[in-house]
């Protein structure tokens, strides 16, 4: 864990999810909260063995307050399930708070998060951490792997390995279920989603075999 959300925790001046959350909402670190309807942050239980992290809310999160609650998360609930694990039990959130959107007529379009976007949330993500004490961490897609390792990685050579995230902690690297929701031959979509639960059956074995 980086020093500065350690000390945040240990500190006692955020020692609850509670906290965070109230917290997150006056969030002004960078300029993304001017734009986004509220923050969303993480949910789950206040101890889970597994954390997932996704790279920003997207409009129907931004609306309702909370992460992975449009079609990707839908598709991350299915995958979760079909891979063994108690969805009741883990923790989703995101590498970014805060919507980041572009207008495209009536619609608001996802922009991706720029690094210093990235960088000034992720004080919030190690503080989520320290509280919630994940085992294992899952980063789903390119945004939430950059956070958690400190650095870009490639999905394609890391995908499903154990890795040592920048704190030290445990990191699986993934894509991000939004990318299923991109492919339009079924039998791509097909193979893909398998390939994702089998990434997330690997998370369930390892935490079985650390049990």
């Amino acid at each position: 864990m980086a020093e500065h959300g350690s000390q945040a925790v240990a500190g006692g001046a955020i020692t609850t999810l509670a906290a965070l959350r109230a917290a997150e909402a006056a969030c002004t670190r960078c300029p993304l909260y001017r734009d986004a309807t509220q923050v969303v942050p993480g949910q789950g239980p206040a101890r889970a063995r597994l954390m997932m992290v996704g790279e920003q809310p997207g409009d129907h999160e931004d609306l309702q307050g909370a992460p992975f609650v449009g079609p990707a998360g839908r598709v991350l609930d299915r995958a979760i399930v079909a891979a063994g694990i108690d969805r009741g039990t883990v923790f989703v959130t995101n590498a970014v708070k805060h919507f980041k959107w572009e207008p495209r007529g009536k619609r608001r379009l996802h922009k991706k998060p720029n690094a210093h976007e990235i960088e000034r949330c992720r004080w919030w993500n190690e503080i989520e951490r320290a509280l919630v004490r994940p085992e294992l961490v899952v980063a789903l897609g390119a945004t939430a792997a950059a956070s958690l390792m400190g650095r870009a990685v490639t999905i394609g050579r890391v995908r499903g390995r154990l890795l040592a995230g920048r704190d030290g902690d445990p990191v699986v690297v993934t894509i991000h279920p939004s990318y299923l929701l991109r492919l339009r031959d079924p039998a791509d979509k097909t193979r893909e989603y398998d390939r994702f639960v089998a990434d997330l059956r690997l998370c369930a074995e390892h935490l079985r075999a650390a049990a």
